[in-house]
């Protein structure tokens, strides 16, 4: 028995040797790992790459070399990107001794972000964005207008067909580089790219960089747009407040010291979301930073020395304004400049350079102080809705003590209709929040006791959208999520303290069923960010279709789906007369259908009470076979536009982003 283990152990030792070890050469890693490079394959994956090419064009901008941008969408879905830069330089480079073109084309970790002299600031700092984009690219083509010569190389999945070339000459000063990319349908799930997610990055640069015209066209569309936005960030703060009610005109601030340059807008509306926008370099830095923490830190000291200074908080009163009542109502994009950006965060996307905050804490407190002395009206407007907000802030603070002063005499520190899982891990432990008694009584008994908790709902929680923090804070529906997730709320808030790695939505694939969704995506999106940021929010995909033939059964996540199945299944019968004879029997509910010995019975579902506890489990909630979308913030200002336009007063905007989106929905009435 030992000879054998011994034999064992060293046909193992013999099996692993150097030639076990494989040296992935040039661009081949980005292919065999293409998520490590941009997120994911799917359709966020496939936009990035627009991005990355993008980006190296406003990185010319930042360096004033470049007023234009031109990026164009084609019929066979590539895509060209042109700018009016100086040019990818094409000349050798000393060490790889091939155009430097080449190099920056298909070499990770080259390019001129690295050189200071070259890029003071910029997007891009690791030098792999175009490379990569070359890599999962099923063909490219660079056109490089460079000293009066139009230079021209192709690639083929990241690798060059031929040395670059001379093509031409040019006498304008029409310098630039002009790249076309047609993404690898061997790599991506999806190669069709969707018109409105490519605008909304475009129409971002445009406002961070009011110097530069972003134009984008969409020739299988026959679309085209122009952005080019003077005020730069003064109009993108009344773009992200247009359906909002401002009580004054956009405040702007602009310094910079330490060589970088800090610009600011902001203004106050009658609303009681907060909606700040951060950047670093163009960057959307999503969890904030030190730059945000300047901003903040700045803007209630100055407002309250301009308040005490002017009587306009009295010595005497109980109320006293802290940061937090600052941030109700508020509209504010910070854009900051930064030579050596260092990031921190689960995302990359959180400002970590300390000297930062006092760069911008700084400038906003001298510049703000300013604006205040010369718009005493405007200031006590901000003042007085801030006032409003500090005595919604001590009523809420109340209805928490009160809270904990129940939960402290209460054996029941959690929400009775909760169903805990057993395991207490937050990374392993997951909660579905369901819509419906019945549908929670079938998921408390089809999930795994484990690591599955339910929490069902009642109907429709508040709009959290129109609500004051008190209001949200007496609503039934989200205490019990509140207390479940155990992560508190507004100034209490921890997202560490989340007793749940995964929070899954789960409701009716019907009108209603969206419409507790968007409430639920909403008191998330505003109350509890973070946890969005951090990838812990979800939404389940129950299916619509049941189809059934003899013991046979399939379950259909979209009509298409249903299509593929039904298709399937008739060319898996056997003979001519055996299709003649196929009958297909519509059912509108699973309960109540009835099916015929030779058909084939396509069942709707209503509703996820309709499922007995086994089908829920193998169609929404056993993670090896079910599908869930997990919430991000690609773009946080495209997703407070969005949902203020959904959950906001003003209903034109409303009815004209569901008249546009229409095509997509299916009604269920």
């Amino acid at each position: 028995m030992a000879k054998e283990k011994e034999k064992i152990k060293n046909n193992g030792s013999q099996d692993y040797t150097a030639k076990s070890i494989n040296v992935l050469k040039g661009l081949e890693a980005v292919r065999k790992r293409p998520a490590m490079y941009i997120g994911d394959v799917g359709s966020r994956g496939l936009h990035h790459l627009i991005n990355e090419v993008v980006d190296n064009s406003i990185d010319e901008a930042l360096a004033g070399y470049n007023d234009r941008v031109i990026v164009t969408i084609h019929k066979d879905q590539s895509v060209t990107v042109e700018d009016k830069g100086r040019g990818i330089p094409v000349d050798i480079h000393p060490e790889e001794k091939k155009s430097a073109l080449e190099v920056v084309m298909t070499v990770l970790h080259a390019g001129g972000k690295f050189d200071k002299n070259s890029y003071k600031v910029s997007g891009g700092l690791h030098g792999v964005g175009v490379s990569v984009v070359n890599a999962l690219s099923e063909w490219m083509k660079v056109e490089v207008r460079r000293d009066g010569k139009i230079h021209f190389q192709e690639y083929h999945q990241g690798a060059p067909k031929a040395n670059v070339k001379q093509i031409g000459t040019y006498k304008s000063e029409n310098n630039g580089t002009k790249i076309t990319f047609k993404p690898d349908k061997e790599i991506f799930k999806t190669v069709k790219f969707n018109f409105d997610t490519v605008a909304e990055r475009m129409r971002e640069l445009a406002y961070l960089n009011k110097e530069v015209t972003m134009i984008l066209r969409d020739e299988a569309e026959d679309l085209e747009e122009t952005y080019k936005f003077k005020g730069g960030l003064i109009d993108f703060v009344k773009y992200l407040d247009e359906q909002r009610s401002p009580l004054h005109k956009p405040v702007y601030i602009e310094g910079e010291r330490d060589n970088t340059p800090v610009e600011i807008a902001f203004e106050y509306s009658e609303s009681y979301s907060e909606n700040i926008h951060t950047y670093v370099n163009n960057i959307n830095t999503i969890e904030g930073g030190t730059h945000l923490v300047g901003f903040r830190t700045a803007l209630t000291r100055t407002f309250n020395n301009f308040a005490y200074k002017n009587g306009l908080i009295k010595e005497n009163t109980k109320i006293t304004l802290t940061g937090d009542d600052f941030k109700e109502g508020l509209t504010a994009v910070i854009s900051v400049k930064v030579m050596e950006p260092q990031f921190e965060g689960q995302t990359k996307t959180k400002l970590g350079n300390g000297e930062v905050k006092s760069i911008v804490e700084t400038i906003v407190g001298e510049k703000l102080a300013e604006f205040l002395e010369e718009n005493g009206s405007v200031a006590k407007k901000i003042i007085d809705k801030c006032m409003r907000a500090a005595e919604a802030r001590e009523a809420a603070r109340k209805a928490r003590e009160l809270v904990r002063r129940k939960n402290a005499l209460d054996s029941m520190h959690l929400p009775g209709k909760l169903a805990d899982c057993s395991i207490n891990d937050p990374e392993h432990c997951e909660i579905y929040i369901v819509e419906g008694d019945s549908a929670g009584g079938s998921a408390k008994q089809g999930r795994d006791r484990r690591f599955q908790a339910i929490l069902p709902i009642k109907g429709k929680i508040l709009n959290v959208e129109k609500a004051k923090i008190n209001k949200v804070l007496e609503n039934q529906e989200i205490q019990a999520m509140i207390s479940a997730i155990g992560a508190g709320i507004g100034e209490d808030f921890d997202p560490s303290k989340s007793r749940y790695g995964k929070i899954i939505l789960m409701t009716d694939a019907d009108v209603d069923g969206s419409h507790i969704r968007t409430l639920l995506l909403t008191f998330f999106y505003r109350h509890m960010k973070e946890l969005i940021a951090e990838g812990k929010v979800y939404i389940a995909q129950p299916p619509l279709y049941k189809i059934k033939k003899g013991k046979e059964e399939h379950y259909a996540f979209d009509d298409d789906e249903r299509d593929k199945i039904l298709k399937r299944i008739k060319s898996d019968t056997k003979g001519k007369k055996a299709e003649e004879e196929e009958e297909i029997v519509e059912a509108e509910e699973v309960s109540g259908s009835t099916t015929a010995s030779k058909g084939i019975v396509i069942s709707r579902y209503k509703g996820l009470g309709e499922m007995n506890p086994e089908q829920l489990w193998s169609t929404t909630m056993n993670p090896e076979t079910r599908t869930v979308l997990q919430v991000n913030l690609e773009s946080a200002a495209a997703a407070d536009k969005i949902f203020e336009t959904l959950m906001g007063d003003a209903v034109e905007p409303r009815r004209a982003f569901i008249e546009k989106h229409a095509k997509y929905a299916n009604l269920d009435i």
